[in-house]
């Protein structure tokens, strides 16, 4: 067993189920959507973002682009989020929340391409 994929791959499944969790519920419904699970998907997704760094293949290649249009599309949720309830001072509604959640199912989907990559990867290995 390859710690170092065992660690890769844990990251990126990690990263998916996190968005997943977040994006999951009413899309206008803020009490469904919490700050912390976006936080946490945003950090996880930028560690699975530097693991992928220093694979030279084109699945790699791949792989990066991927991790990379989540974490932009995370990043601009979390601002969005900031930007809102931080900086404008007003309570989250439904507009708003939508728009958060629906940058994290563009995401989402970045990460099931992700994880799709990994099972295929996965799969072509010799034994």
């Amino acid at each position: 067993m390859n710690l170092e994929k065992v660690i890769f791959g844990f990251f990126i499944i990690l990263a998916c189920t996190l968005n997943f969790g977040f994006f999951i519920g009413d899309i206008d419904r803020p009490e469904l959507h919490h700050p912390s699970e976006l936080a946490a998907a945003v950090v996880v997704n930028l560690i699975a973002t530097v693991l992928k760094f220093g694979d030279r293949t084109h699945l790699g290649a791949t792989h990066l682009a991927t991790s990379l249009v989540a974490c932009v599309q995370l990043v601009a949720a979390s601002i969005v989020w900031v930007v809102h309830v931080y900086v404008n001072g007003q309570v989250m509604d439904g507009g708003t929340i939508s728009t958060i959640v629906s940058l994290s199912g563009g995401a989402l989907l970045a990460n099931l391409i992700s994880v799709v990559l990994l099972i295929g990867e996965t799969l072509r290995q010799n034994r």
